[in-house]
């Protein structure tokens, strides 16, 4: 039961969590958010008391009702009825009979429908950012920012429909063709963690789409409600254009229905969002059944800071990397790395900046820090904290549960720990940030790179050496190497991915459209001959 709660929050268990939501789920309709007037405009995506947790072409639901809870004070929202085992064996079906409509489509004609999707969420985007910070707990302009990320992959999407293809290859042998052909994968189920409960979908679901697949998705069980809104706008679009609702389907539900995902052989790739404790697991049963995978686990992020470097560049982009989403980013900073001799003024002025962050409701424009997703990531952030202080951390700032209603802690610094202390290596999804002193280049670069994970890393500097030997072969090894910017943030243009235990998966922009396809290598003989490769003669 553990393995699908992780695969939505990377650091829940299922147990605890489906006991929590058990207990919770005696709230009578008329406590739901839903039914105050207040947030009458839940409403207007769509959203009721109790809402179907299943769609392929139909909404249905039959299984375990769920309540979703708002982190900013734990309060009810609404309620979703999750798929049942049988349900998931019809959508499934129904998604592969829709695949052969879909891959009939014309690349270009398929990206006109991923471009009436992004339209589709750009006139619900302020709405939809407001379910995203009331359900996951984000601040407002983050979540408007989430889906804005899924608008500008369906606008990416649709220049890549009409630019997908291999090249024609030179062939040795006359009167020859050797050319690349990609073809879709087929059925793309997409597992999402809670701490993005749009953009990660939507990476997948535009590009995907795009190349030909049909999707299923399964979100977080701790954000069903983002779910069900988003795949309401997207079948809306479906639907106008006389397509099976199929082609973009949706599950929600626990650990049976992610475990059959993993091991279904009717799926053809499984993209996976969430820890790597998970991610493993889920990357065995892929890889049991010979299946493709897209993983996308933890980062144990660092920013190196030295003694040339910009401060007024460092010190915003570390608060913002460290506290934004209440460090619960997976490219969020949890080591800031700081040479010997600016190491007191930086922590100072950081301290400075951290006392100065405006935490309150998610919701209002001014508020720059909101609460955790669950009660049980703040007992992880307690924990986290004396475990740095037993391995001989001192506390700067923060490091206590705020008293408000709500999953709302102080943003944290920790400093004094040993580079290779267990809790440094240990990635909490909670926003403290471990400071580390080091004295030489090499040293800080072997720092960075001794954690297990290797997803975003970035150094500030003014030398232009000292960059290229980071970006170079002995310098960071993560997937995303940045310079002089934060850790966190990253374009939609480039492949957003990392190395090591954070999966080795690329997603988003640059050549991730690969991942979603497979690549047949073909030779054609135009002649009349039949001369073999390499100058063979078998006659």
């Amino acid at each position: 039961m553990q393995l699908i709660a992780l695969t939505a929050v990377k650091h829940l268990s299922l147990r605890r969590k489906v006991l929590f939501r058990g207990f919770r789920q005696t709230a009578t309709m008329s406590t739901l958010l839903i039914n105050q007037p207040k947030y009458s405009w839940l409403k207007e995506l769509g959203l009721k008391e109790e809402n179907a947790g299943v769609y392929n072409g139909a909404w249905g639901g039959k299984g375990e009702v769920i309540t979703s809870y708002c982190p900013a004070n734990n309060e009810p929202i609404a309620r979703v009825r999750q798929a049942t085992m049988a349900e998931y064996e019809e959508t499934v079906n129904k998604a592969k009979e829709a695949w052969k409509v879909w891959a009939d489509i014309p690349a270009p004609k398929r990206g006109e429908i991923v471009r009436q999707i992004g339209d589709a969420l750009r006139k619900k985007i302020k709405i939809l950012g407001s379910l995203v910070s009331l359900e996951m707990g984000k601040i407002y302009v983050e979540g408007v920012g989430e889906v804005q990320e899924y608008v500008d992959i369906c606008d990416y999407a649709v220049g890549l429909s009409r630019m997908i293809g291999g090249p024609v290859l030179p062939s040795e042998r006359p009167g020859h063709a050797l050319i690349e052909q990609w073809n879709p994968v087929g059925l793309v189920g997409i597992i999402t963690a809670f701490n993005f409960p749009v953009a990660v979908y939507g990476w997948n679901n535009a590009i995907a789409l795009t190349c030909g697949n049909v999707c299923l998705w399964k979100g977080a069980p701790t954000t069903p409600l983002t779910s069900v809104a988003v795949t309401k706008i997207i079948a809306e679009v479906l639907e106008q254009n006389n397509l099976p609702g199929a082609v973009c389907s949706m599950v929600c539900g626990g650990a049976d229905i992610g475990t059959s995902i993993s091991k279904d052989e009717r799926i053809d790739l499984v993209s996976f969002t969430g820890s790597t404790h998970v991610g493993k697991q889920v990357s065995l049963m892929v890889q049991e059944r010979f299946g493709r995978q897209l993983l996308e686990l933890g980062g144990n992020n660092a920013i190196v800071v030295f003694e040339d470097a910009d401060l007024n560049l460092v010190v915003p982009s570390a608060v913002f990397a460290a506290v934004g989403t209440a460090g619960q980013r997976c490219t969020t900073t949890r080591r800031l790395l700081l040479q010997e001799s600016i190491h007191d003024e930086v922590v100072e002025k950081i301290a400075k900046a951290y006392k100065q962050v405006r935490i309150g409701d998610p919701w209002d424009p001014s508020t720059l820090y909101g609460p955790l997703h669950t009660k049980q990531a703040v007992e992880m952030y307690k924990a986290a904290i004396e475990k740095a202080k037993e391995q001989g951390g001192t506390l700067v700032c923060g490091g206590k549960v705020i008293d408000r209603p709500g999953n709302y802690v102080e943003p944290t610094i920790i400093t004094g720990l040993p580079h290779d202390a267990p809790i440094v290596h240990t990635e909490t999804f909670v926003p403290i940030l471990y400071v580390l002193k080091f004295k030489t280049e090499e040293e800080a670069f072997a720092w960075n790179n001794e954690v297990k994970q290797g997803l975003s890393s970035s150094i500030f500097t003014k030398d232009l050496g000292r960059v290229f030997r980071w970006l170079g072969p002995k310098g960071s090894d993560c997937g995303i190497v940045n310079v002089n910017i934060p850790t966190s943030g990253a374009e939609i243009g480039g492949a957003f991915g990392g190395e090591k235990h954070t999966g080795g998966g690329r997603e988003s922009g640059s050549d991730s459209w690969k991942q979603y396809m497979r690549r047949s290598t073909c030779t054609i003989n135009y002649s009349k001959d039949l001369p073999l490769a390499q100058g063979i003669k078998f006659e």
